[in-house]
């Protein structure tokens, strides 16, 4: 079997209701990585893509997080709704998605704005 195409690393961190960084799991069920597991398996790629739980990936702010590799893009406010696209644009169309990218001018930058809300 040959190795993998991509990760897809999925925030599975979990806080406290109201913290004010937020949360990419709120109800630590893993309900997004598990969206990308159906999906890939739907359309045939699950055995060269491997949907990842992550810990923190410190992008709370644009949360719920996603980072996909080799690729290194990053997608923030990442919905179940997301995933289909994500799959078909993304990791087989290699689009990049504008509107869920986050900044490389955000990624662990404290002065972010989105860090201000």
């Amino acid at each position: 079997m040959p190795g993998f195409t991509h990760h897809v690393f999925v925030c599975g961190n979990v806080r406290a209701e109201g913290h004010p960084r937020g949360c990419c799991d709120p109800s630590g069920k893993q309900s997004l990585r598990e969206a990308f597991k159906r999906e890939l398996k739907r359309v045939g790629l699950g055995p060269l893509v491997r949907p990842n739980h992550a810990g923190c990936l410190e992008q709370c702010e644009h949360g719920p997080t996603v980072v996909i590799y080799p690729q290194g893009i990053w997608y923030g406010g990442v919905r179940e709704e997301d995933v289909p696209r994500i799959v078909k644009q993304t990791l087989i169309g290699g689009e990049v998605l504008s509107d869920l990218l986050i900044s490389h001018d955000c990624l662990n930058n404290p002065k972010c704005p989105h860090r201000a809300r």
